[in-house]
Order: C-alpha cells, then structure tokens, then sequence
C-alpha cells in the first residue's frame, strides 16, 4: 500500500515535506524550511520522522526556501540520494541554498556576540558548506520527459508556472498503477515571463496547494497601477522605492517597466535593481528559453532585453548601494527584502521615508506585524537600524502581482482532468484557505481531504 507522510505544509502554508513510501522505497517531495511564527520556525531544528539515510531520493517542486530550505539538514544529517528537480530548480537553488545558510551562520554569530542564545556556543542550523554538499547531489531532466527515478516509481515534471523551474510533479507507481500528481505552488494564467500551468490529464490522488483557497485576485490591473504610481512620483520628482523579493518579483516589475517604457507610457528613467540575489537571478532566468513565454520570446528573438529599462543599473556592492542616496528623483530602487524587514531596502527607506516627494511602493502580501504592514496601516513612525524614522513618504500599494494561483485559476487547472481524483489532498494553506477550497472541490463531486501535520495518508489504488 503506498502512502503519504505529510511532515510540512499540512494546516499552513510553510515548510513543504511530503514523504512518498511504495513498495519499500521513500521519497521525500520538497524539503522546505519552516518561517513565521516561532513555533512554526522550532519545527526546524527537530529531527526528521524517518532517518534521513532511509529516503532513496528527494523530488523539488521549486526553489523557494520554504520548498528548499531544509535539504542542507537533512543532507547533514544522512541523506545521500539523488535530489531530481528541474534546471531552472537547480540554478535558482545554487543561489538560494547557500544564501540561507549564510544567514543561519550569521544568526549564530550575532546571538553569541549578543549572548541572548539559551544554547553555548548557539549553532546555525545549517552552514555554506551543508548547503554545497547539497547541490552536489541534485539531478535534473526537462518537463514532459518521464524518467524513472526508483524501480517501479517513474517521475515526470510539468510547468507550475510559478517561477522558474517551477514544476508539478507527476509519479506514476507501476505495480499498482497508481498516478500520484504533487502541484507545488501553482502559478497563474498569462502572467508574464513564464508559461502558463500545464494540463494534467489523470491521477489517482491529487495533493494541491491552497494558498490562496479562500481569495480571488480580481481583476486588477497592476500594470495600469504600477505606471500610475510612477507618473505621480515622476510629477513630485521623488523616488519611486520598491520593497520586492529577488527572484520572481523583481524580474517581473522589470518586464513590466520595460514594457510601460517602450509604450512611451513612463518616462526613461533610473531604475536601480539594489540586491545582489536579483542581480544574479535576473540573467538565469533570460537564460532558460525553454521556459519563456511567447510575448517574452518575442522580445529576445528581437535582439532586446526583456528584464531591462534603458537606464537599468543592476547594484552589487555596499558602496555602489550607498551611492543611489546621492541620486535625486524621479527614479525607481528596486530591493529586497518584499516585506521591509531587513535587507538593502532598510537602507533606502531610511533615507527617502522623511521625504514627501518620494513613493514607498508595495506589490507583494505584507504579514501581520511586518514593517510593511505597519507602514501600509498608517503609522508615522517605524523603526529603522534601532532609529525612529518619519513616514512622509506617500504609501501605496499594488495587487494582482502574485506569483500564486487563486481559488478559481486553482479550479480551472483541476477542470484539465478528465475524470476526478479518487482523493485530493489539500496542503500548503492557512485553515480557512484549506476549509474554503475543500469546500469548492468537494461541490465539484471530487471527495477532498484535509490532512493534518505527520499524519499518514493512504493512497486510494
């Protein structure tokens, strides 16, 4: 009897582990790391249900942390199988993975600096050098191609649409003949850059993300609001400053301001991309034109660059960052982190919040309790670096820039099956997106289910 394990992203939307066991095998399905609430983040530093050295091999859906993060531990700790995603997976995670590692190591360093840590010495959860280990181990094959990746157990990746690389993973377990499909996050239908979701014909059990399960994103124009933000800037001659997430969100605002340039809609003007991450993911993604969408394509074949304005400066070191403070308005900063909190964008805001004239533009979800969020309800002081810093600065907001499908793109990829499910799993979701979506599914006569986290779910044959 084959069955899933759900060791992450069961009743939240953080942490994605799935464990797929059939006829004696394991393979775990995303190796997420846990963010958000400090209970949440704990699940960390527990030790994995099944030891690490028993999983044959580990499937990416994609390279976000929350889908990644975890495979340094986990490596550390025994796994040495094969890790199967695609090559869009593998690039952006040589960026990410040890990235995250850094931040782990300088985590440890500053609690026994500050000694605030109830361990001696406090230890990062896992170190650069864990995280090179683990992209030793990664394999990676082409969407649509099957390849069997245990006896008996054959794996094909689809388009997901949600960033690059991104993948639904498609298992197909010969003895039973049970065709198990794992969605990752779902992306959306005509966004730009990628192609959209592709079609899955047929499963015996679905496991479906639901992040966004009990929202729509509307109708929204972010396009239309983005250039409206910037021509009212360019009119104050301020500084249009962008807090925005370096892989997927960044190149994304850049194809749009390309876009809305071109079309004489917005003036040439300075854009500064200020974080070393977009700066290296943006040329990874020009650089896989199989995942290219026609309007981008389009672009490349022309001789163009898709993902730049005339007057864009990708920013890499701290004193060419520091530099963009001597530039006056109107002009565009794009950095990380999306959230405001912490990262290179700290630095701008610091310095353009006091100022009328500028813009502070976000475009992506701001958490409960984040600086972003708190700037968005209205506060007029937030603190920056330790300092009170005034908020004079026009705030505002853009939606429909989500690289997640909603309820209704979720129900219109489902509708590609030719027959129901026997069971659809639903993960990787806050309860009510989880309880919402369970409740559309199942009006569609599909029987849905809710697993809760390490349940152990058996698969219907």
């Amino acid at each position: 009897m084959a069955s899933i394990h759900f060791l992450g992203a069961a009743g939240t939307v953080t942490g994605s582990r799935f464990l797929l066991e059939h006829q004696g095998k394991r393979v775990l399905i995303d190796c997420g790391l846990f963010q958000g609430r400090k209970e949440l983040r704990q699940r960390n530093w527990r030790a994995l249900p099944v030891p690490p050295r028993s999983i044959d091999a580990i499937v990416l859906t994609h390279a976000h942390i929350d889908h990644t993060g975890g495979l340094p531990r986990v490596v550390r700790d025994g796994f040495h199988g094969p890790v199967y995603c695609t090559s869009g997976t593998r690039d952006l995670s040589a960026l990410l993975l040890p990235d995250s590692a850094h931040l782990q190591e300088e985590e440890a360093r500053y609690a026994n600096k500050e000694g605030f840590s109830k361990h001696h010495p406090a230890l990062p959860l896992y170190t650069v050098e864990d995280a090179e280990r683990a992209l030793k181990l990664f394999e990676t094959f082409g969407y649509e191609r099957p390849r069997e990746i245990l006896p008996g157990i054959t794996l094909t990746f689809y388009r997901a649409g949600h960033i690059l690389g991104s993948a639904v993973c498609v298992f197909h377990l010969e003895r039973t003949n049970q065709r198990v499909v794992f969605t990752g996050d779902l992306g959306r239908y005509h966004a730009p850059i990628l192609r959209d979701p592709q079609t899955v014909r047929s499963a015996t059990t679905l496991v479906v993300e639901s992040t966004y399960g009990n929202r729509e994103h509307g109708d929204t124009q972010p396009v239309d609001a983005l250039c409206e933000a910037v021509l009212d800037a360019c009119q104050r001659k301020g500084m249009v400053v962008i807090p925005a997430f370096s892989v997927g969100r960044t190149q994304e605002l850049l194809y749009h301001l390309r876009n809305l340039e071109a079309e004489k809609r917005i003036p040439e003007l300075d854009v500064f991309v200020d974080s070393p991450m977009a700066c290296d993911a943006t040329p990874i993604y020009l650089k896989h034109a199989e995942e290219h969408d026609l309007d981008m394509a389009a672009i490349v074949k022309r001789g163009e660059s898709p993902l730049a304005t005339k007057r864009t400066r990708f920013v890499t070191s701290p004193q060419e960052s520091r530099e963009i403070n001597q530039v006056e308005g109107p002009g565009i900063i794009i950095s990380a982190s999306g959230m405001a909190t912490g990262g290179r964008i700290l630095h701008h805001l610091k310095y353009r919040l006091p100022d009328p004239r500028n813009t502070v533009l976000f475009v992506g979800y701001q958490s409960e309790g984040s600086r972003g969020r708190r700037m968005l309800d209205g506060e007029k002081e937030v603190k920056i670096h330790g300092q009170m810093v005034r908020v004079e600065a026009k705030i505002r907001t853009v939606s429909g820039f989500s690289a997640h499908a909603d309820w209704t793109e979720t129900l219109r990829w489902m509708d590609g099956f030719e027959a129901p499910p026997r069971q659809t799993l639903l993960v990787h979701g806050e309860p009510a997106a989880l309880q919402a979506l369970k409740e559309k599914v199942e009006a569609r006569g599909w029987p849905a289910y809710i697993p809760q986290h390490l349940e152990k779910v058996e698969l219907a044959e």
